[in-house]
């Protein structure tokens, strides 16, 4: 049984470290100044007909104000430490799973260490994370992602023995559509049962088992330096007779052959290249060019490219064919389908792939 709170300084302390740990720091500071500036006021004794209890209010005001300049500030700065030190242990289990390969190192680690992983792995993908610790190995929401305005999230389960049933993922997806955010995400070390699959299918929900995490993890290292080598080599100055004795630079990554923007490495899903890597376009699904990695240009012959771009596009659904409600416009902010972008009805939770 938890113990009960009986402080709010321990409801501070638990608040703070919640949120970054220079967002406690800065409340430490503020709360000091605030209570320190009516800690240093001087009391105005009166002595008129109904004044006493004014002034006694005031007194213990000021008396709950000296003690609290410190006290406070206290309370957030140690909730600073300690997202400090969540935040350095979560790097080092991303670090230490990154380096490694293969499912086998999600499933020898402790429920906490993997709630810590999903947290790191959301966070250098751009989201603010805030973690609210659940209930446990199996409970409620873990994780609340933010970022450009809308809301996610996040269960986490470190279940290695059994799969997951449709039964955690209905009462997850239950959650996600009383608070009305975004959508969610599910993820677990292990895999899921079929009846979960199809549940999920349609709705704002992202299924993420321990080889569909791996591959999330190991495609973040792959682009990592990718980033780093887009910087220009011309703005580097280089001494005068040594430029003739340098290798040629080499574009990162190749060209879209049909909008000539740059392409990165995917890996094929289905059909009969299942499996093998290729170059895709950063614009898809606005763009569909690719090229092979392994120098076959047939993907980015002016015959593909010309019948690509020449192709008519399919007519796509515009409103909900459940409710009628006008479809928007999202994207999957992570998984395989990255980037894609998708129509979904607000009111239903539901979501179609462009094209349909």
């Amino acid at each position: 049984m938890a113990r009960k709170k009986d402080s709010p300084l321990e409801d501070i302390v638990i608040v703070a470290s919640k949120l970054p740990w220079w967002a406690g720091i800065t409340l430490a500071l503020i709360s000091y100044l605030v209570l320190h500036s009516f800690a240093v006021r001087t009391l105005v004794v009166t002595t008129g007909p109904g004044q006493m209890g004014v002034v006694l209010v005031k007194g213990l005001f000021t008396t709950l104000a000296m003690f609290g300049q410190f006290v406070v500030p206290f309370a957030f700065a140690l909730g600073a430490l300690i997202s400090a030190v969540n935040l350095y242990k979560q790097k080092r289990v991303y670090n230490n799973v990154a380096k490694r390969s293969g499912v086998a190192s999600l499933n020898e680690m402790s429920w906490q260490d993997f709630e810590r992983l999903v947290s790191e792995y959301y966070r250098r993908k751009g989201f603010q994370v805030t973690r609210e610790g659940g209930n446990g190995p199996d409970g409620g929401i873990d994780l609340i992602l933010r970022e450009g305005g809308e809301t996610y999230l996040v269960q986490c389960k470190q279940w290695k023995a059994y799969k997951v049933g449709v039964q955690p993922v209905r009462e997850f997806y239950g959650v996600v559509a009383s608070r009305g955010v975004a959508g969610g995400y599910f993820v677990t070390s292990g895999e899921y049962t079929n009846e979960a699959r199809a549940f999920a299918k349609g709705l704002n929900l992202d299924l993420v088992d321990g080889r569909k995490l791996r591959e999330m993890i190991d495609t973040a290292q792959k682009q990592e330096p990718v980033r780093v080598a887009a910087v220009p080599n011309a703005v580097r100055p280089t001494p005068a007779g040594v430029a003739s004795q340098l290798p040629p630079v080499v574009p990162a990554s190749p060209l879209c052959p049909q909008c000539n923007a740059e392409m990165v490495v995917r890996t094929a899903r289905q059909g009969s290249k299942a499996g093998r890597e290729f170059w895709g376009c950063t614009a898809y699904p606005k763009c569909k060019g690719t090229r092979s990695t392994e120098g076959n240009a047939a993907n980015d012959s002016p015959a593909a490219v010309s019948k690509s771009a020449t192709a008519p596009p399919a007519p796509e659904m515009r409103d909900c064919p459940d409710c009628g409600t006008e479809l928007v416009l999202r994207t999957f902010m992570s998984g395989p389908r990255n980037g894609e972008q998708f129509r979904a009805c607000l009111p239903c939770k539901k979501g179609w792939p462009l094209g349909q």
